[in-house]
């Protein structure tokens, strides 16, 4: 039952948080346009329904009660309509929401957290019934006050099932029961997870449930254990698509698809619930049909099998702990190595095996298969961390009065699951400095200075190999290079008689307590922004770096690797060392003379190549290696890109080319700017021996 709960603690977490990113894109999208439309209208409902229902079947009191109080706010709007709301009501229910979608998210990190919730929000529900009472008197309609149940029409008597439980007086002509697996717990809050899975596909009011009080009544679980979770549909296409929603929800045992019999105006009697011993022999009444997944094909519902009973697809969808993730791509990392020290084992030299040749190479096409899904599992858009940038943007805007549209590039990029954890705190306070000291402080001061009245920031993300690339870019008054120096000086993290150039100034930016804000703020001025941005993002092996365009803006570079990777590289030695260089970075290789390079006037050695002249960087001379090749004739050149960026390299043989796992470099290790010299991570080649893995942008801006 613990496990139950935990799982069932999950879903509640993973659903709310989704939802509250919902709203919050909802609610900025409709602030653009000043106003609400009847879809936004149902969509809040909807949302504060469901957080709602599923806290109060959790016991989350707290946020059970602030997504009643807004239901009931939107309940009003929704019976008397948008447009009973005026301008300066609608302005004041945008703020009234924000608030309480943070006071929600508030709430909700506690219950992470382990936390005990809030015993006190009276506070924030005065001000939804303050607010609510205000529209009901200005809009002269009718006060939200009760249950939205209470203010539908009256029906008429209902039919009472088999079981007793009371149907809807016109349910439909199409019936769904499902029944969870035994003992699988709170049968009531499964079956209305269920519930939101089907309104979503089906839309509200085209189908009716019972019991219908599985939210609020926690006894009907056993009713459910009893006699099953009853759906009623007036669309055959509707209960097809929700056979899809119960298939891909978790401890479904089973369900069962029938239609109201023709000659009856009342719904056919639930069926009773079956013993599983019994289920699949059992006959069933013969006004009912039972379908599977797909459509029933025969005309006639006599024509259908008994032996379809029951018969679905067990899950179409399934949620899988991040942990197993992980641990299925370290076996994954160690079987691409186990497979390398098979196939190129020194006992294998010299001995012509074609059996055992044409089985690695079927070895080597599987490994390259399972990696691919592997690797495919872990990876997410980065557009839930962007999108939440507009809600940021969004209130420091209403504080510091500024004017600013956030533009996102490449939102759809797709990375590492880990990645997006550790880059959401460090783009915040990115974004929030660009706002905060970027953005210059009024529209006038914009105008002055011969720009658009409302600032921007751009926030992108690109992919460059085996790197993530973000950037976040404000068009505002840049960095003040002298400010920022003299401040450097008075906290002695630099000194007077020094001088810097502007890429040392700016990594004074990131030293720990530092601000240039001569007041404390709710944004700044307690030097921990930049920072932290600095430590999360060398915590996952990135790089930070910064550029600045006085009076043009600030561009925040965050260059992120991916934690695990598997790649194919080319395997080079120098003297006794080895390295691995991305296959994606070479072009072409080379045996040249010396004759074939050119010296320019400090003395640097150029190729030339296709009409263009390269720069030669030597990995004897770079790394300061003992052994090698000294003489360009005896060794290799090989011809390297990286973006926009093009040069050779001068190493002593290619070794081959070889599929390697991308180990990161311990974190300890950044405080010697490894990363900086070009050495993006390591590698365990198939001897046994050490390779290093090649940064070849960094490679050459360290030369």
């Amino acid at each position: 039952m613990d496990n139950t709960l935990d799982n069932l603690l999950d879903t509640y977490l993973f659903e709310t948080n989704s939802l509250l990113e919902q709203l919050d894109e909802l609610l900025i999208n409709a602030e653009k346009n000043a106003d609400f439309t009847s879809d936004d209208v149902n969509e809040i409902f909807r949302i504060m329904h469901t957080i709602k229902g599923s806290s109060a079947m959790l016991e989350f009191s707290s946020l059970m009660t602030i997504a009643h109080h807004i239901e009931d706010v939107f309940f009003f709007i929704r019976e008397n309509g948008i447009s009973s709301l005026s301008s300066s009501h609608k302005s004041e229910l945008f703020n009234l929401m924000f608030k309480s979608t943070d006071k929600l998210r508030e709430e909700v990190r506690k219950v992470e957290k382990n936390e005990p919730l809030s015993t006190n929000i009276d506070s924030i529900i005065q001000e939804i019934n303050s607010f609510l009472d205000k529209i009901s008197k200005d809009g002269g309609g009718k006060k939200a006050s009760a249950a939205p149940q209470a203010a539908a029409p009256a029906p008429s008597p209902a039919v009472q099932s088999r079981n007793g439980a009371s149907l809807p007086p016109d349910p439909g002509i199409c019936f769904l029961r499902v029944f969870f697996d035994e003992g699988c717990g709170m049968e009531n809050a499964r079956a209305f997870m269920l519930v939101n899975a089907v309104r979503d596909i089906c839309g509200e009011g085209n189908f009716h449930f019972s019991p219908a009080d599985i939210s609020t009544d926690p006894s009907t679980a056993g009713q459910i254990i009893d006699s099953g979770f009853m759906m009623y549909f007036r669309d055959a296409e509707d209960r097809e698509n929700a056979v899809h929603a119960v298939t891909g929800a978790g401890s479904v045992r089973t369900y069962q698809a029938f239609d109201r019999p023709q000659s009856s105006s009342i719904p056919a009697p639930a069926p009773q619930a079956l013993p599983a011993e019994q289920k699949a022999s059992a006959p069933e009444p013969p006004e009912q049909k039972t379908t599977a997944n797909a459509k029933p094909a025969a005309p006639s519902p006599s024509s259908q099998s008994s032996s379809d009973a029951g018969a679905h697809h067990r899950e179409s969808l399934i949620s899988v702990n991040l942990s197993k993730l992980d641990q299925l791509a370290a076996v994954v990392g160690e079987i691409v190595i186990t497979e390398s020290m098979v196939t190129s084992s020194p006992d294998l030299k010299g001995l012509k095996l074609d059996a055992f040749t044409k089985s690695a190479r079927q070895l080597r096409k599987l490994t390259d298969e399972l990696q691919d899904v592997s690797m495919s599992l872990r990876m997410v858009p980065v557009s839930g961390t962007f999108q939440k940038m507009h809600r940021i943007v969004r209130d420091m805007c209403k504080k510091l009065g500024k004017q600013v549209k956030l533009t996102l590039v490449g939102e759809d990029t797709e990375v590492d699951k880990t990645i997006v954890d550790s880059i959401s705190d460090p783009i915040m306070h990115i974004v929030r400095n660009s706002m905060d000291h970027g953005i210059e402080e009024t529209p006038q001061d914009r105008i002055d200075a011969g720009k658009d009245p409302v600032g921007e920031i751009i926030l992108s993300a690109r992919h460059t190999g085996s790197e993530v690339i973000i950037e976040i870019r404000d068009d505002g008054q840049g960095v003040n290079y002298d400010a920022v120096l003299n401040k450097a000086i008075r906290n002695g993290i630099a000194l007077p008689d020094v001088e810097y150039s502007h890429r040392d100034i700016l990594n004074f930016l990131m030293a720990p307590g530092f601000s240039t804000n001569t007041e404390v703020t709710e944004y700044s001025g307690r030097g921990v922004g930049m920072d932290v941005v600095k430590r999360n993002v060398e915590d996952v092996g990135g790089t930070v770096v910064i550029t600045s365009d006085p009076g043009r803006g600030m561009t925040t570079t965050l260059k992120i690797p991916l934690t695990m990777a598997i790649m194919d590289g080319m395997e080079v030695s120098v003297g006794s060392s080895i390295f691995t260089i991305p296959i994606q970075n070479i072009r072409q290789s080379f045996k040249v003379n010396d004759s074939d390079l050119i010296h320019d006037a400090s003395g640097g050695e150029l190729f030339k190549c296709m009409g263009s002249f390269y720069p030669v960087i030597r990995m004897r001379d770079r790394y300061q290696l003992e052994g090698g090749c000294s003489q360009i004739s005896d060794g290799i050149l090989i011809w390297l890109e990286s973006g926009e960026l093009s040069y050779c390299l001068f190493v002593d043989e290619l070794l081959g080319e070889q599929q390697v796992v991308v180990k990161p470099l311990p974190s300890y290790l950044n405080r010697f700017n490894i990363k900086a010299s070009g050495i993006a991570g390591c590698t365990i080649l198939g001897d046994g021996n050490i390779s290093i893995i090649l940064d070849v942008s960094n490679l050459f801006a360290s030369a």
